[in-house]
């Protein structure tokens, strides 16, 4: 690191489980971040300003007025813009130092594979089940740490998933119930910040290989009466994804 690095970073290497070696580390890493909406815009503005060194972003989407009320990643003046692009921005006017490879497509199939294979640490922000249920097979295959996040109403969700470990198919049949978009039944804006916000301190913690990660656990948040509840997560022998063949 060069002295601009050393001034910039300097409060996360007075954590000693940082220090300059884990700053460097998160300099070294890759991130896809999959989606650039409530949560994705928090996350990635939080990951951007930690240094890590290379995320990848991902959305086929558009900046639209609505979104404005919670996708703090973008702007006014960027309406119509594509949703890569105005993150792109804000994260290069953030943190310079930050590479940021932007891919304005849906990824799927082989696509997504290989994206998740180039990465050390992936985040699913996305809204619903179809795309959640195709990351997390893909992470499964890849041997690769999930990070998950889902937001509606007043309440969110986060949960960490590594390889051995359980997956989101473990916990979610496919095809068990509609999709919860907030398009629809609305959603409080800084609970989608809470929710992202915790996203990204899971991933530097899984980067870092430091503390506790929310891997093997739920963690419920409910806005409304401010309470925070945590499930455990169990391995389904049976699971289609990671059960045993």
């Amino acid at each position: 690191m060069d002295d601009k690095q050393l001034l910039r970073y300097s409060r996360h290497i007075l954590l000693p489980q940082v220090d300059v070696r884990g700053q460097e580390k998160l300099l070294a890493s890759r991130v896809l971040i999959i989606g650039l909406g409530g949560l994705g815009s928090p996350a990635a503005m939080y990951l951007a300003a930690s240094g890590v060194g290379h995320l990848v972003i991902v959305d086929h989407d558009k900046v639209d007025l609505t979104n404005l009320q919670r996708q703090i990643v973008h702007a006014t003046e960027r309406v119509g813009q594509a949703k890569t692009v105005s993150a792109a921005h804000a994260l290069a006017a953030l943190n310079p130092g930050v590479r940021v490879t932007t891919i304005n497509q849906k990824l799927e199939g082989a696509a997504l594979e290989e994206q998740i294979r180039q990465v050390d640490a992936v985040l699913d922000t996305t809204d619903n089940f179809a795309s959640r249920f195709a990351i997390n097979e893909a992470c499964v295959r890849a041997g690769k740490p999930l990070i998950s996040g889902a937001v509606v109403r007043f309440e969110g969700q986060v949960a960490v998933f590594v390889p051995g470990g359980p997956c989101y198919r473990c916990l979610y049949a496919e095809g068990g119930g509609p999709d919860e978009a907030c398009a629809t039944l609305g959603v409080l804006a800084p609970a989608a910040g809470v929710i992202g916000s915790v996203q990204a301190v899971e991933t530097l913690k899984v980067l870092l290989g430091i503390g506790q990660t929310l891997a093997g656990r739920l963690l419920l948040f409910d806005a409304l009466n401010m309470e925070w509840r945590e499930m455990k997560l169990r391995k389904d022998p049976a699971c289609p994804v990671c059960g045993k063949p």
